[in-house]
């Protein structure tokens, strides 16, 4: 059955506007009336354009196609940046989905006309994850994009429950990652420009708790495995870098539009920085069900 959707998108302006769709699951499609949504710093990147905004979504099942398996009417389901890949090549089969040979689907490149700020949306099944019934739909939203992109430098890169993290800000990724890392065991290291976020960062798992602004370096700081660079601008690496052993990581997984500067002292100690801008599926998907 065909439904009247509204969905809110960009426009040459900026200004967001609401229009009506229409939606009808085929196949492999479900419908989801949509309860929440997120909010990710990469939406301001597309309100100038003619697409429907929002890639953290959170909905009720309505419909069904003919060719749906998993999924039923009634399932509370959540979707993330990636919206389909071909589940066969040797990227995908390795769960490495958003590398996908065969061109993968993902917001911002592909169906400009779905996304979470909307009533209703039509996606593939395989990319819909059951929301576990303990879990409130309004806290599994961010978790499909902010959640799932810190999620996913932790395990890429190996971090180990003996490492000494540090996260750079405590906004909608870093206190993600700090619960995360904190729950894996990890040494977690929270630094923010002020004291104002000391309780919260304490709060959520960090260890330790240093505010950064007007510090040139950080005196009697142990020296850190790991930095996740989760603030909206590109922070005074020097005092971050003196702060790195050898072989330290950096990651910054954000999407910004400026590139990033790193001094050249940096590489002969193997430092390296590993940048993220979005999250694969299967194995986030399995860590929360």
């Amino acid at each position: 059955m065909t439904v009247e959707a509204t969905v809110f998108k960009g426009s040459e302006t900026g200004i967001v506007q609401g229009k009506s769709v229409l939606a009808t699951p085929t196949g492999t499609q479900v419908l989801v009336r949509i309860t929440h949504s997120g909010i990710c710093g990469t939406d301001e990147h597309y309100k100038h354009a003619d697409m429907v905004l929002g890639h953290e979504g959170v909905g009720i099942v309505e419909q069904i196609g003919e060719g749906v398996l998993d999924l039923a009417v009634g399932d509370v389901v959540g979707w993330g940046y990636i919206h389909k890949s071909c589940g066969r090549c040797e990227q995908c089969l390795k769960g490495q989905d958003n590398y996908c040979r065969a061109g993968v689907e993902m917001y911002g490149l592909n169906n400009f006309h779905q996304g979470s700020f909307g009533s209703h949306a039509v996606w593939d099944e395989s990319y819909l994850f059951k929301v576990p019934a303990g879990l409130a739909p309004e806290h599994a939203a961010p978790l499909m994009c902010g959640g799932a992109t810190v999620f996913q430098v932790i395990e890429d890169f190996n971090i180990r429950p003996t490492d000494r993290v540090g996260v750079i800000a405590l906004g909608g990724l870093g206190h993600m990652a700090v619960q995360f890392l904190a729950k894996m065991g990890a040494e977690v290291v929270v630094f923010s420009s002020t004291d104002a976020k000391r309780e919260e960062a304490l709060n959520l798992g960090a260890k330790e708790f240093y505010a950064t602004k007007g510090v040139e370096r950080f005196e009697g700081v142990k020296s850190l495995d790991h930095l996740l660079v989760t603030t909206s601008s590109i922070p005074d690496w020097a005092p971050f870098l003196a702060l790195m052993k050898p072989k330290g990581a950096i990651y910054p997984p954000y999407c910004r539009l400026v590139q990033p500067r790193l001094p050249y002292d940096v590489y002969p100690h193997g430092r390296t920085d590993h940048p993220r801008v979005c999250s694969r599926r299967p194995r986030y998907s399995q860590a929360h069900a």
